[in-house]
This record gives structure tokens, sequence and C-alpha cells, in this order.
């Protein structure tokens, strides 16, 4: 096999699978290691895939799509979905914490709807404002702070000093990205990052609400680990490739 042949079946092998090992494909096409590692960093200097500790990962890309407004009304079909997953978690009499997620906007509205008795907090304006309707069996708590600019809610320290004194039953936070390989969680700003953290740290049980697409989507701040999660909830049945990573974290699917 000539080495761009052998390139070209390294490329869709990760693509396909997410990552790949030295070891697997020095095995698969009978060349030593170091060969491998040549081939490797090339197609990462191609802009092919990225190098990682033992072998190599899908390339992932960053939207920066930093505001809100920038997200609300795309893939609402998904975040629907997503929402009405999420309802059913719900029971009356919980505690629950809502974070800044255009997943969370959709949950809101289908909470005015289902006659549960809840108490919300939550940093997100947009919730906030769907819920202060009249006649409503959810009593809903703003938690203020640092506003931050496009972000449609409050975040920072005053935010984690509020947070910090509740007791969650469970969590609800979105994430512009997750890296299974990595066993990370991103969102965009430290802000924004370490206000979700609070939460984390007050909840009995953690949801992370994201469409199967950031599975293969970076941002620009770690706020936790994919193991913090007690489940994942996502519009759709993830690829094979997601599915055989998450094996390894002791987490829930809905």
């Amino acid at each position: 096999m000539f080495v761009e042949e052998r390139q070209n079946t390294i490329v869709s092998l990760v693509n396909e699978k997410g990552k790949v090992r030295v070891k697997d494909l020095s095995e698969l096409f009978q060349v030593t290691e170091d060969c491998i590692r040549k081939d490797l960093a090339a197609l990462e200097k191609a802009g092919m895939l990225k190098r990682a500790y033992g072998g190599a990962v899908r390339n992932r890309i960053t939207p920066h799509e930093l505001n809100v407004v920038q997200r609300k009304d795309k893939n609402i079909e998904a975040k629907r979905r997503i929402a009405e997953k999420a309802l059913r978690l719900i029971r009356n009499d919980d505690m629950i914490y809502m974070d800044v997620s255009t997943a969370n906007t959709e949950l809101a509205k289908l909470l005015v709807s289902s006659g549960l008795k809840v108490t919300v907090v939550t940093n997100m304006i947009d919730v906030m404002l769907t819920l202060a309707v009249p006649d409503t069996k959810i009593h809903t708590v703003f938690i203020g702070g640092t506003f931050g600019p496009g972000k449609d809610g409050f975040m920072g320290c005053m935010s984690m000093e509020e947070i910090s004194h509740f007791k969650f039953n469970k969590a609800f936070l979105g994430a512009v990205g997750v890296d299974l390989f990595d066993n990370s969680v991103y969102t965009y700003a430290a802000e924004d990052g370490m206000t979700k953290q609070s939460a984390i740290a007050v909840s009995k049980m953690i949801y992370l609400m994201l469409e199967t697409r950031k599975f293969n989507t970076d941002g620009t701040f770690k706020y936790a680990r994919a193991d913090d999660f007690n489940g994942f909830i996502v519009e759709e049945k993830p690829g094979d490739d997601v599915l055989d990573a998450l094996k390894d974290y002791s987490l829930e699917i809905i």
C-alpha cells in the first residue's frame, strides 16, 4: 500500500470511529509504530486530524457562537425534544436549577403548561420571563450578579455566592461542546463556566442538555468533566463512535 493510500485510510478510520491508536494502526497496516506516528504528524499538519496521546482523534470545530441570540433560533426542534425528555425527570416539589442554555428556554415553556409544582432557580433572563406568568405553581428565584453581555443572564462571583446557599434536586446545564476522548465539557466565557461549576457543587443530580452535534464541537473554557454529570439529555441517539466512547463513563444517555 502506498503512503497516500494508507494515510487516506487513516483519515477515514478517524472520521468513522472518532479516534485511532498507533498500536492498532501499526498492526492493521503491518508497518512500524514510528511509521504511523509520522503519518499522523503529516495528517495533523494538513489539518486532517488531531494527534492525541497514543494515537489521534477526529478534528473538532469551535463554532464561536458567543452570544445567546446567535443560538436561540437554531435547531429549535432538537431543543424541544431535549426539553421534553428533561421535563420527564422533574417531579412535584423539586428544586431545580436552570442555567443559561437555549434548551432551558424550551424547558421553561413546557414547565409553565405542565402543572408541576416546583421551585426554579435560574440566572437566565429568558427562563425567568417565560416562567413569569399568572396563576402558576412554579416558584421562581432569579440569581443576580454581573450581567454577561450577549449571554442573556447573570454570572460571576456574586452569582456564585448566591447559588452556593441552595441545594438543588436537579440541575439542567448547557454546553458549547463535549470532548469524550478528553473527558471535557466546554463553554465560552470563564465567568459562565465558573457559575456552572457552582451549581454542580450543590446539586444532587446533574444533567447536561446538548444536541448530538456538540459531541464534535469545542468551546474555549473547560468547566466540567463528562463524568461530573449523572446524565446527558440528547435529541436523538448519538453515533456509534460516541456511544463507544460513552462506555467509559458511568452516566445515563437520555
